[in-house]
Formats: structure tokens, C-alpha cells, sequence
């Protein structure tokens, strides 16, 4: 639970406590809270994976010691927090491709329409934020792993369960691919 407030903690800090700025000259100030929001959803929904795994992982090691032959069930499980960090890359790359980051042009006129910098301070925060649900997503695995080491059976069970918690991160990066699209950045 610590874990979960200080991840909170560094989120609103890195929101409120950091001056951002919209862009009045030639949009450079737009492309700097561009690579705000990417290092907010990469960040955050970084973090939080780190934690879930290592939930799971803790109990897929210790089922593991008694029962080596359940590895490939546990390891399915132990995994499925990490999947929000992807969500977080994925959001970071689609936002630095409509930013003209990776090569090519611009997808927007950043001078034009400054404030684009600022909404994807924002959309990173969305997958960010939702990113969160790999902790409780790492909670879930676990106790589905525990499960697992004393009925094999119940793995596809458990594999259900664990995915639940995704689906807020899902909805994330769902809105978050909406709102890159409404904006032009896609």
C-alpha cells in the first residue's frame, strides 16, 4: 500500500509541481510538454508494472520451489502486469510520431495550436494513471498463482481473474488513442 502513495505522490508532483508552459514560439515549448506527457505515461505506468510483477513474482517463486513443473503456468500469470508498461510505451511512441519526434513532419502546426503540448501532458497522464491497475493487477496474480500451486486445475481460472484489473488501463489508452486522434496527432 506504501508503494501505491508514493507512486501517487510522484504522479502529482510531476502534475502540479512542475511548470509547464504553452508554446508562443514556434511551438518548441508544445514539443518539450509533448515529451512531458511521454515520460509521464512511460513513468508512471512503468513503475507500477515494476510492482506488480514483483508481487506475482514473489509468490510464482515460492510455488515454484515446491513445484518446479507448475513454472509455465505461473509464468503466465506472473507477467500480466507488465502489459500496462506497454500501454505506456505504446502511448509515448504514437505521441512522438504525431509530434514529428521519430522523423518525418509534424501531424499538428504546434504554433498554431499550442495547447496541443499541454493536452498531451495530459493524455500521458490518462495511460499513466490507469496504468496504476498493474499493482492491483500483481495483487490478483498473485493470489491466483498461490491458488494454482495448491490446485493446477484452477490456472485458466486464475488467468481470468488476474486480466480484470487491466481493463481500466485498457480504457486508458482506448481514450488516449481517441483524444491523439481527435487532436490530429494520429
Amino acid at each position: 500500500m506504501k508503494a501505491k502513495w508514493r507512486i501517487l505522490v510522484v504522479g502529482a508532483m510531476l502534475l502540479f509541481a512542475m511548470p509547464f508552459v504553452m508554446a508562443e514560439n514556434g511551438g518548441e515549448e508544445a514539443k518539450l510538454n509533448i515529451i512531458m506527457g511521454c515520460l509521464i505515461a512511460v513513468a508512471i505506468a512503468g513503475v507500477a508494472s515494476a510492482i506488480g510483477l514483483t508481487l506475482a513474482g514473489t509468490s510464482a517463486v515460492a510455488v515454484t520451489a515446491e513445484k518446479p513443473e507448475l513454472f509455465g503456468r505461473l509464468l503466465v500469470l506472473q507477467v500480466l502486469p507488465m502489459t500496462q508498461s506497454v500501454y505506456g510505451l505504446l502511448t509515448a511512441i504514437l505521441l512522438m510520431m504525431g509530434a514529428g519526434l521519430l522523423g518525418g513532419a509534424a501531424k499538428v502546426d504546434f504554433a498554431a495550436q499550442p495547447w496541443i503540448g499541454m493536452a498531451a501532458i495530459w493524455i500521458g497522464t490518462i495511460v499513466g494513471l490507469t496504468g496504476l491497475s498493474a499493482i492491483n493487477q500483481g495483487m490478483v496474480a498473485s493470489a491466483s498463482i498461490a491458488s494454482v500451486g495448491r490446485n493446477p486445475e484452477v490456472a485458466a481460472r486464475g488467468i481470468i481473474f488476474t486480466v480484470m484489473p487491466e481493463t481500466i488501463a485498457i480504457f486508458g489508452l482506448l481514450v488516449a488513442i481517441l483524444l491523439m486522434t481527435g487532436l490530429g496527432l494520429l
